[in-house]
């Protein structure tokens, strides 16, 4: 076994050292994934803390199926959920993003590469990023976070989240879409030059 799971298997027989250092490995990576989840900082804390509580009650039945960080991540997602509705609040959502996972097929992919967007969010803070990333539909939110700036693979994201690839894939592609306009419309990042037809450029070399 390597060492997070000796951690792991201490920590299931409640060893309180070695879940203190699976919260001392996980932590800066769950904060910064509810900080940006979660309206305030005192919320990012109490969201954290909620994760840790249902890792610390879970562990015992954790046989390892899925590796410890894919739960983690859905702990930690399912704490800021439930902090919300507990609070009274509601994610923000538009009324031209449709929720509905039936609405996202993966042949509504259109671009899959990251651009000048995915290295903002690799940066700790950004002002225009944090805005833009506010302006994002909680679903977005959540699967492009967990892509871009916890580096999880589509397959572990589909099974922090219970969705299929299908739809994991598509909410990428659409919130690195949603994300590059965010940022253009706020001035992060300028809107790439259309470049000039084929046949224009044909006929400027031929003068």
């Amino acid at each position: 076994m390597n060492g997070e799971e000796i951690l792991v298997e201490r920590a299931r027989k409640r060893d309180q050292e070695a879940f203190a250092e699976l919260v001392r490995l996980y932590e800066k990576r769950v904060f910064a994934l509810t900080r940006r989840l979660t309206p305030t900082e005192q919320d990012a804390e109490d969201a954290a803390q909620n994760a840790f509580f249902a890792l610390w009650q879970g562990l015992p039945d954790f046989r390892g199926e899925a590796a410890l960080s894919t739960w983690v991540y859905r702990l930690t997602v399912n704490a800021c959920t439930d902090l919300k509705r507990r609070e009274g609040r509601h994610a923000n959502r538009r009324a031209d993003e449709p929720e509905r996972d039936g609405d996202e097929r993966p042949r509504e992919i259109a671009d899959s590469s990251p651009g000048p967007e995915a290295q903002l969010l690799e940066r700790e803070t950004n002002a225009g990023l944090e805005q833009a990333l506010r302006t994002l539909p909680e679903h977005y939110r959540t699967v492009l976070l967990l892509r871009e700036v916890q580096q999880q693979s589509y397959q572990e994201i589909a099974a922090a989240l219970s969705l299929d690839l299908g739809t994991v894939k598509s909410r990428i592609s659409r919130a690195r879409a949603l994300l590059r306009e965010a940022l253009v419309k706020n001035g992060t990042i300028s809107r790439p030059a259309a470049s000039k037809p084929a046949k224009t450029m044909e006929r400027g070399r031929a003068q």
